[in-house]
């Protein structure tokens, strides 16, 4: 092999590291950073915000996120919806977030309850495997409560909860922190609950969750993955 054959094939093991390498980090955890914020305010009205995927957990028809216009929402008013109001009862429409993946996370959104008459829940969903296998914070507007579930193999298991005024029609705040295997829940920037478990220990998408017939408005998500405690 001459010297110049020796480099091509030096460069061609090289560059298929490098790539090797990138595609590693492309599907592990995100390293800690500043914050990322979705606001949609460019996002085309009527369509599924660039980035994003949807799910259902459970049964029941397709969810149905889009963009939609909102005049009391902050920016340019646009904000994403889940508009699927099938009243299944066992069934979670799920979006998510799929550039990001972190173990360690933040994780927040501003929302609002629309209608829904077997539920009207909001949700933030952590370490998401699939569309089986998550954590799962969520608001309920019907029932004034906040509680953590985890999804494992397609079934809700709830692990804290706290009692408190979920106002419907109104622009709120929802927030979870997870560092390792603890869970801090906020809403409206006041801690309800801590609280522990060690089911999903790896790295996992984020997204947005809501329950039934919930029809339900998300503005300014935030992710961001943080040091561990």
């Amino acid at each position: 092999m001459t010297r110049g054959e020796c480099t091509r094939t030096s460069n061609t093991v090289l560059l298929a590291g490098l790539l090797t390498l990138a595609l590693f980090a492309q599907v592990g955890d995100t390293e800690p950073g500043e914050p990322i914020t979705v606001d949609f305010q460019v996002a085309a009205v009527g369509k599924l915000p660039a980035g994003f995927s949807t799910a259902v957990t459970g049964g029941g028809g397709p969810p149905a996120w889009r963009v939609v216009e909102d005049s009391t929402a902050a920016g340019s008013g646009r904000v994403l919806a889940q508009q699927s109001a099938d009243r299944t009862p066992y069934r979670f429409p799920l979006c998510i977030y799929d550039p990001f993946s972190a173990k360690d996370v933040e994780v927040s959104v501003r929302f609002k309850s629309v209608s829904g008459t077997v539920d009207q829940a909001a949700g933030l969903v952590t370490r998401f495997k699939d569309p089986d296998n998550y954590y799962v914070v969520r608001a309920n507007a019907l029932e004034d409560n906040v509680r953590l579930y985890k999804v494992e193999r397609g079934k809700r298991t709830q692990l804290a909860s706290s009692n408190v005024k979920v106002l419907p029609q109104q622009w709120q705040s929802l927030t979870l922190v997870v560092k390792r295997t603890h869970f801090w829940v906020s809403l409206n920037d006041r801690l309800l609950f801590e609280t522990e478990d060690a089911t999903f220990r790896s790295a996992g998408k984020a997204g947005l969750w809501t329950k039934a017939d919930s029809v339900t408005y998300f503005d300014d998500f935030k992710v961001q993955a943080s040091e561990a405690r």
